[in-house]
């Protein structure tokens, strides 16, 4: 539930509040309005006896909060939130795109990649270094060697980097070489890894997972948030239906409905929501339109000697195209393009 202050609410007022929830053994979260103060309840509501609450110094209104989703829901933090990247905003008016290859394959195609994308006007680089695969024969990526080369990308383009993580045993390693931790869609239920990336204070890019409900996607959400990292951003990756002739099917629909119930930012991969190239780009303009604060994409020097989902990567000149096309319908919908 969601406790409204008054007006005429002191510092005091709050606090004292604040220490009557922490008492019965349950968290609080200030949300500091320009009119109101908000004090959100998370724990256990049996424990809450709602009266009691009202009655407290400058309350003015006690809510009960019926999704099961407390801290990223809406009505508790009204406003959209802006995740800081180191230095680059996601959420918000402007728009950022995220590009790269699938895999670090090797220095010299990461270090490409890496100067391609930022000509092209892209401010953070993805790449994997560990990378979950369908078959335990393909290449699973470069690992903690991988980490060390997207440093070095950093270091000489000034590009921000998201890549994903796959274990808790290896959530501090990947923190220490990265701006973004990226939960990919088979580790969007993994409630140990989940646990342990909320201890962790750096942005967390969480991606939905290929069969998970609106519901399920802001729970696994949540779990990020309790535990204390509240910058965290959703991405959706397309689900899987009886659609045949594209990898997954992307589900922009989710976007509003997340804009409606949820401040976190959310942004669009068109590459795994589709897994063909020729369709970057059109899914891209579409997702823009809908309200997505960003994208990520893949993009490799030559997608036909890619390690990894060549199929699904844009060339070097269709990226610039990409950026040029959703400029537009960015200015049409009233953003811009950071």
């Amino acid at each position: 539930m969601i406790i409204v202050m008054k007006s005429a609410a002191t510092a005091d007022d709050i606090q004292y509040v604040i220490k009557k929830i922490n008492d019965l053994g349950l968290q609080a979260h200030l949300s500091t309005g320009v009119e109101r103060t908000i004090i959100g309840v998370v724990g256990d509501e049996r424990l809450i006896n709602k009266d009691q609450l009202s009655l407290l110094p400058r309350v003015e209104n006690v809510i009960p909060i019926l999704k099961p989703y407390k801290l990223a829901n809406r009505d508790f933090h009204p406003a959209d939130s802006i995740i800081n990247v180191d230095g680059v905003p996601v959420g918000g008016k402007a728009i950022v795109v995220m590009a790269g290859p699938c895999t670090v394959e090797n220095e010299d195609q990461l270090i490409q990649s890496a100067e391609i994308v930022k000509k092209a006007g892209v401010k953070i680089l993805r790449g994997g270094a560990y990378k979950p695969r369908t078959s335990p024969y393909t290449f699973q990526g470069m690992g903690e060697q991988g980490l060390k080369i997207l440093a070095k990308a950093k270091q000489q383009t000034g590009l921000r980097i998201v890549t994903e993580v796959m274990d808790a045993a290896e959530a501090d390693l990947v923190a220490e070489y990265s701006d973004l931790l990226q939960v990919g869609a088979r580790n969007m239920q993994n409630t140990k890894l989940l646990r342990a990336l909320s201890k962790i204070r750096k942005p967390i890019l969480l991606k939905r997972g290929f069969a998970a409900t609106l519901s399920e996607f802001l729970m696994s959400a949540e779990y990020l948030l309790s535990g204390g990292n509240d910058q965290v951003i959703l991405c959706e990756r397309g689900i899987r239906t009886f659609v045949e002739y594209t990898r997954n099917t992307l589900d922009l629909n989710i976007v509003p409905a997340i804009k409606q119930l949820s401040h976190l930012p959310i942004i669009v991969d068109p590459s795994h929501g589709t897994g063909r190239y020729d369709f970057i780009i059109p899914m891209s303009r579409a997702a823009i339109a809908a309200g997505a604060d960003g994208l990520i994409v893949e993009m490799h020097p030559n997608p036909e000697e890619a390690i990894s989902d060549g199929e699904q990567s844009l060339k070097p000149e269709k990226l610039v195209q990409l950026m040029s096309e959703i400029g537009l319908i960015a200015k049409a919908v009233d953003r811009t393009i950071l």
